[in-house]
C-alpha cells in the first residue's frame, strides 16, 4: 500500500485537491490518503501552521502532496505572529528537501496563450533547479531600533548537493544563476558550482547574473536546458518562466531531497483566494503536480506519462480554463482530464 499525505491548505486548496484524489482513484484504488491541515487552516485549529504531529505523519508517508497556503486572513505585519507560509518552510525544512525542481514545458496547444510571440516560445523545455533550504529565507532576520535585516548564508555542502541535482537532470548544459558581480555568497556559488562541473564533463556550464538571466528568459527561453539558482532567485525566476505556459496555473513543481526522503509535490501558484469556493480554478498544474509525485516520489512512470499526455490531449480538444482564456470550469477540466487518461 502507498501511502500519500494529502495537505489541501488554504483557499482554492481544497477543491483542487478533491479533484487530484479522484485523478489518484482513476489511476490505482490501493493509494493510502490521508489529509491533515497545514498552512491558515492549521492556525485556525492549532494556532500553528504546521504541528509537530502532522510533520511526522509526512515524515512517514512515501510521498506528500500540497494544494495551496496562505490568503488575506492571515496577513500580518507582525513578526511574531503565525503566517501560512511558514508550514511550507517547515516541511521543506523538516523533511530535508533541498532541491526544487520546476519543469517548464508549454504544451503545443497553448503555444499562442502565451504572452510571448509562439516563435519565441516553441521548442521550449526547461527545468528550474532551485535551493530550497538555504539563502535569505532561511537566514537570521529581526528588526533593531529603526532598521531590519535579512542575512542570506549559505555553506559549500549546500551549494554542492545542489549543484548535482541540477547537472544530474541536464541533457547538455546548466546556466548557473548568481550576483556574483555584488554578493559574497554568489561567487562562493560559483565557484563551487564550477568545482562541481568538473566532475560532469560531459555536461556544459554557462554563468549568468540574475538580472540577465531573467531578460534572457522571456528573449530567448528555448536555449534553456537547466538553470541552477539558489533560493531567492529560484522563487522568483521560476513564477517568470510559469508565464511562458501562458499561465502559473499551469505549472507543478516538486520538492526533494535525499533518497529514501518523501518528497513533496506541489502547483506553483498560489492559493488564490479570490476565486476560492467559485469552481473556477485550474486543476492542471495540481495535476502535473501528481504526475510529478507518481515520477519522481514514486517511481512510477507509466502513471506519470499517462497523466501528462492526458491533459496535452485534453488541451488539444480545446480546454481552456479562465486563465488561458476560456471558460471551463474546475469540473470541465477534470472530467477533460479523466476522459483521456
Amino acid at each position: 500500500m502507498t501511502r500519500i499525505i494529502a495537505l489541501p491548505g488554504d483557499g482554492i486548496g481544497p477543491e483542487i485537491m478533491a479533484a487530484a484524489r479522484e485523478l489518484l482513484d482513476r489511476i490505482d484504488a490501493d493509494f493510502e490518503i490521508e489529509e491533515r491541515l497545514v498552512g491558515g487552516v492549521s492556525i485556525d485549529a492549532t494556532g500553528s501552521p504546521l504541528t509537530d504531529e502532522v510533520l511526522e505523519d509526512c515524515r512517514n508517508a512515501d510521498a506528500v502532496l500540497l494544494a495551496a497556503v496562505g490568503g488575506p486572513k492571515w496577513d500580518t505585519t507582525d513578526p511574531d505572529a503565525p503566517r501560512p507560509e511558514q508550514g511550507l518552510l517547515g516541511l521543506r525544512k523538516g523533511l530535508g528537501l533541498y532541491a526544487n525542481l520546476r519543469p517548464v514545458r508549454p504544451s503545443p496547444a497553448l503555444l499562442d496563450a502565451s504572452p510571448l510571440k509562439r516563435d519565441r516560445i516553441e521548442g521550449t523545455d526547461l527545468l528550474v533547479v532551485r535551493e530550497l533550504t538555504g539563502g535569505v529565507y532561511f537566514g537570521d532576520r529581526g528588526r533593531r531600533d529603526d532598521s531590519a535585516y535579512d542575512t542570506t548564508v549559505y555553506s559549500v555542502g549546500e551549494i554542492e548537493r545542489i549543484a548535482e541535482v541540477g547537472f544530474r537532470f541536464a541533457r547538455e548544459r546548466v546556466t548557473s544563476v548568481d550576483k556574483a558581480n555584488i554578493l559574497e555568497t554568489s561567487r562562493l556559488w560559483r565557484e563551487v558550482v564550477e568545482g562541481v562541473a568538473k566532475r560532469h564533463p560531459d555536461k556544459q556550464l554557462d554563468h549568468l547574473l540574475v538580472d540577465n538571466a531573467a531578460m534572457q528568459l522571456v528573449s530567448r527561453p528555448s536555449s534553456f536546458d537547466v538553470i541552477l539558482t539558489e533560493n531567492m532567485f529560484g522563487d522568483i525566476l521560476s513564477d517568470e518562466a510559469a508565464m511562458l505556459t501562458g499561465s502559473i496555473g499551469m505549472l507543478p513543481s516538486a520538492s526533494v531531497g535525499e533518497p529514501g526522503t518523501p518528497g513533496l509535490f506541489e502547483p506553483v501558484h498560489g492559493s488564490a483566494p479570490d476565486i476560492a469556493g467559485t469552481g473556477r480554478a485550474n486543476p492542471l498544474a495540481m495535476f502535473g503536480s501528481v504526475a510529478m509525485m507518481l515520477r519522481y516520489g514514486l517511481g512510477r512512470q507509466d502513471e506519470a506519462a499517462a497523466v501528462e499526455s492526458a491533459v496535452d490531449r485534453a488541451l488539444a480538444d480545446g480546454l481552456r480554463t479562465a486563465d488561458l482564456g476560456g471558460d471551463a470550469n474546475l469540473e470541465d477540466a477534470t472530467r477533460a482530464v479523466l476522459s483521456n487518461l
